[in-house]
């Protein structure tokens, strides 16, 4: 008998996000209340004005869309804050089945006079902590018929920065010349690395990977190659956010110069039209040993659906999206949110749409479900990590029989 993936199996089923930024990603009716208790001005103080003027489910560009980051920011510069939005963005994830996350962000946006980029890192895990502890302590999960809920933390660098960005970014650019802009951007990257990895050696926190967001025309990723190189010394996983809003190239040099372990959408990698590059004659061959090379060294993919159809005009439909290219091409890839908020969406959400818009087989789908946790920046041994991907396999299987 065929199994049929609807909406209630997608919610059972154990599942990964592991391209979720904490900033994006803040329950609307927190975003009021600490707007209100931090005297932060929004546009509207209730949650149908936000969708209507801030979190839409369209917007007519990037720029537009990520507007809303500089209110969710604003209200994250206090410990408080951070650790009650972590513990409830947990809780949201477990409410619809999502075992694993690894929650990025920018701590050197919220370090201010108040707070170290540790004291952030610190703050953040306190409430993910608190729901992973209180979910784990559920009858279901301590006799092992559910797999637990772990998370990772992901620091993540900015490719630039300019004056009001945050209170950290301001005071080191005055400390700087703005002429000497690439090199203060490397330094900032390799200052959050060393942050990162005290905060991991001396607090144990879960911080397990290093991720570079932030616009790539103008602002290539080998600049922060030292940042990377000093990550890699300290075995420190690696992301990078490339091929969003610029061409394979930008691909490229995250995997070559960065030496990247997963890239952030990749939406262009199929793209032969965004090659800038004069030097590059053979577009097609380029891709082909790209997408070549990503595939030997199964560089998982985190895709984020809405996010690309909504910040992309280039996409009129998520059957236009190059997912269908990578799932031709065999490649490691995972569904991810991005963005909760900004998004509108869920892991859940995000999965129904992929096997609606691509017709998704019960079997390819527990592949991508899998892959998820397979190449996920587990804090834990390697040892550790396959038996948890072991328990989770065998809960997915239980998750599957009931719906034959």
């Amino acid at each position: 008998m065929k199994m049929k993936i609807n909406k209630e199996f997608i919610e059972k089923i154990p599942k990964t996000d592991l391209h979720l930024h904490l900033d994006g990603s803040l329950r609307l009716s927190t975003l009021i209340d600490l707007a209100r208790e931090n005297g932060v001005k929004l546009p509207a103080y209730d949650e149908k004005g936000l969708q209507r003027l801030v979190f839409k489910n369209k917007y007519a560009s990037l720029t537009e869309y990520l507007k809303g980051f500089l209110y969710t920011t604003a209200v994250l510069q206090k410990e408080s804050a951070l650790e009650r939005v972590g513990y409830e963005l947990a809780q949201d994830n477990q409410n619809e089945g999502v075992r694993y996350i690894e929650v990025r962000f920018a701590p050197q946006l919220h370090q201010n006079a108040r707070m170290s980029c540790i004291d952030v890192l610190a703050a953040l895990n306190r409430g993910l902590d608190r729901a992973k502890v209180e979910f784990n302590s559920r009858a279901q999960v301590k006799s092992g018929a559910e797999p637990p809920f772990e998370y990772g933390i992901i620091a993540c660098a900015m490719r630039m920065f300019d004056y009001g960005f945050s209170e950290y970014f301001d005071n080191l650019l005055k400390v700087h010349a703005y002429s000497e802009r690439k090199w203060i951007f490397s330094l900032a990257s390799q200052e959050l690395v060393r942050a990162a990895v005290e905060a991991r050696m001396t607090l144990t926190l879960p911080i397990v990977g290093f991720d570079l967001a932030g616009a790539e025309a103008g602002y290539p990723a080998g600049d922060h190659a030292q940042a990377y190189a000093l990550a890699h010394k300290h075995f420190l996983k690696k992301t990078v956010h490339a091929g969003e809003a610029y061409g394979p190239e930008s691909i490229f040099q995250a995997i070559t110069d960065l030496h990247a372990d997963r890239i952030g959408h990749a939406v262009y990698l199929f793209d032969a039209d965004m090659i800038k590059s004069p030097e590059i004659k053979d577009k097609k061959a380029y891709i082909a040993n790209l997408v070549q090379f990503i595939a030997d060294r199964r560089i998982t993919i985190e895709v984020c659906l809405t996010s690309n159809l909504q910040t992309n005009p280039a996409i009129h439909s998520l059957a236009e999206h190059s997912f269908k290219h990578m799932r031709k091409a065999k490649l490691s890839a995972t569904f991810c949110t991005d963005n909760r908020t900004v998004s509108q969406t869920t892991v859940s959400a995000e999965i129904l749409k992929a096997v609606q818009a691509f017709h998704i087989t019960p079997k390819e789908l527990k592949n991508f479900v899998i892959y998820g946790f397979k190449r996920s920046f587990f804090p834990g041994s390697y040892i550790k990590k396959r038996e948890y991907v072991h328990q989770i396999i065998e809960y997915y299987e239980k998750i599957e029989k009931q719906f034959l």
